[in-house]
């Protein structure tokens, strides 16, 4: 047996979620399913490099499986693209040393949440229409003090399975588009819910109901009841992953 990473994007709003769940049609679950019938149904489990909720995207997903493979790499690839539905698009995959793991070897995750401004019915499902006028520059002010290492409590779920709420922040900030904006969010882990509260959140800041000091006691006050409502799942994408090959 050999570890092999996959490489793959997904529209997540044809799933319920990444995580295998009774009853539900997830990733993890569509993917397990194919990998057992090209291995001789023999069954396969797959570790993904995180969990994304229900309908949130990912342009760039690693995950990995063991494997005693008897073809190429690309024939595999090719056969698997073929079993999965169109949902799920699988670009490559590699051998990797049998200690690496796609989700605890990772160094880098980041995520891009896309807001678009002009109503347009070929993107409600992959960005989130939200027609008014932001203040960039003072959500980026707001968004700097995210930046380093802290406790993000206040943008978690509650009562989730984590030893600790400390994150490493790299990179938050907003980006000007042809037509709407995305947060780029870059840290060495996220918390269920982060980035949605995040930017639910900031979105405050942006409209002027909230300044970027009551944004900043927000965030210190580790009480998620004090954040906005969370931001739709539809804009959120895992966007890219870095490891240290």
């Amino acid at each position: 047996m050999k570890r092999y990473f996959f490489e793959i994007s997904y529209d997540g709003g044809a799933f319920y979620g990444w995580q295998v769940q009774p009853k539900q049609i997830t990733v993890q679950q569509t993917i397990e399913d194919a990998l057992t019938k090209l291995n001789s149904l023999c069954k396969v489990e797959i570790v993904g490099c995180g969990r994304t909720d229900t309908g949130v995207h990912a342009y760039n997903y690693v995950f990995h499986a063991d494997l005693d493979l008897k073809m190429t790499c690309e024939e595999f690839v090719y056969k698997l693209n073929k079993m999965l539905p169109t949902t799920i698009a699988v670009h490559k995959m590699f051998e990797v040393a049998d200690d690496l793991h796609a989700r605890f070897s990772a160094t880098k995750r980041t995520y891009r949440y896309f807001i678009h401004r002009t109503k347009n019915p070929f993107k409600h499902q992959y960005s989130t229409y939200f027609p008014f006028e932001l203040d960039l520059e003072k959500m980026n002010q707001a968004a700097s003090f995210l930046i380093g290492n802290h406790d993000f409590t206040t943008f978690s779920k509650t009562n989730t399975d984590v030893k600790t709420h400390l994150c490493d922040v790299f990179e938050a900030k907003f980006y000007d588009t042809e037509d709407g904006y995305y947060f780029e969010y870059t840290a060495n882990r996220f918390l269920r819910n982060m980035v949605r509260a995040t930017v639910g959140t900031l979105l405050e800041v942006g409209l002027h109901k909230i300044s970027v000091e009551e944004f900043v006691a927000i965030f210190k006050s580790l009480d998620r009841s004090k954040c906005a409502s969370s931001a739709p799942p539809q804009g959120l994408y895992l966007y890219t992953i870095e490891y240290d090959y």
